[in-house]
């Protein structure tokens, strides 16, 4: 059975992604029907498949992140919206690649594209996206924003691969664990947030601040949710508790209870891990060791350090309405614990 983690301060994780919504709603309009419109194909798949992923109902928060950080930054002109629409796109294709390598079954509550279309479609579509996002990301006419999002789509393949070799080895330490992390996960939103600066030709030191912002943002997002993967908070993100322990992931809640635990207690992770050898019971055992050694309330607490960074980042930009709105996205992100 699964357990929530606590966090003192959160009240309504989701409403703090309220003045974001706001304030991006007829941008993010204009982002769907340009995804929509750029998922098509005269090749029947392609679309079909796009769209069980699209349709899905995620949040969309990394390209609602480029656009806010565009008009944070003072941008006028159209170039953030096709931006916009190549980050969400990266975002999918990640997304369909992963669950090919991860195999997994369930995506947001609804079975992912490769139990439904297979592996071979699931990767090609991927690619499919890929090609769009670096057309549309052409189409703005900024190389320092082309150059951002390339570099970021080079370091999320290899975040991959990293995890890859990862997985199943309880020899992971915390500086590895975080390595492909900050690759998976950080690497994207970081990209998200700087290209709003770069769009717009911003100071050099926006731009670090914002690429700095993302990172933190995106490590404490992705601490989070390895947190939340042994809690009882699932049904939000539409994953069943222990997705992670049943593909043997070796996350950070993973890596502090097997480094802090007994010799008896590292073989139980030997074996549900590295073997696979899981019986019934083993989850709630895995959860019970992980509350014995302080591995989710510290695997919080790391993300709530990232966050205050990620806050201090933007402090160099002067009060607004959009700044505001990124400030509170920190919160939502480490808020969804509880």
């Amino acid at each position: 059975m699964g357990v929530v983690v606590p966090l003192d301060d959160a009240r309504d994780p989701a409403a703090k992604l309220g003045p974001l919504v706001e304030l991006v709603s007829a941008d993010m309009g204009r982002v769907n029907r340009i995804i929509l419109d750029k998922a098509g194909s005269n090749v029947e798949l392609i679309p079909q498949l796009a769209r069980h992923l699209i349709d899905s109902g995620g949040k969309r928060l990394r390209p609602m992140l480029t656009l806010a950080a565009a008009k944070m930054c003072g941008y006028a002109g159209d170039g953030h919206v096709l931006l916009a629409s190549s980050v969400e796109f990266m975002h999918t294709a990640t997304l369909l690649h992963d669950d090919v390598v991860d195999e997994s079954a369930l995506r947001r509550g609804k079975p992912t594209a490769r139990l439904v279309w297979g592996n071979q479609a699931s990767v090609l579509v991927g690619d499919f996206l890929l090609g769009q996002a670096f057309k549309m990301m052409v189409d703005v006419g900024s190389l320092k924003a082309l150059r951002i999002l390339a570099n970021a789509a080079a370091v999320i393949a290899e975040g991959e691969v990293m995890q890859l070799s990862a997985s199943k080895n309880m020899a992971t330490t915390e500086d590895e664990y975080l390595a492909v992390i900050e690759a998976k996960t950080a690497a994207l939103f970081s990209a998200a947030a700087e290209v709003g600066a770069a769009v717009c030709d911003r100071p050099q030191a926006e731009q670090a601040g914002l690429r700095s912002y993302g990172r933190n943002l995106g490590l404490a997002f992705q601490l989070v949710d390895d947190a939340l993967d042994y809690s009882g908070e699932q049904a939000r993100l539409g994953k069943s508790v222990g997705d992670d322990f049943r593909e043997g992931k070796i996350t950070l809640p993973v890596v502090l209870a097997y480094r802090r635990g007994s010799e008896d207690e590292r073989t139980f992770w030997k074996r549900t891990l590295e073997t696979a050898a899981i019986a019934e019971g083993d989850l709630e055992h895995a959860i019970a060791l992980m509350q014995k050694h302080g591995s989710l309330a510290d695997t919080i607490g790391r993300a709530r350090h990232y966050g205050k960074i990620a806050r201090d980042d933007l402090e160099i930009f002067p009060d607004s309405r959009h700044k505001s709105a990124l400030m509170d996205v920190v919160e939502f992100c480490i808020g969804r614990a509880y």
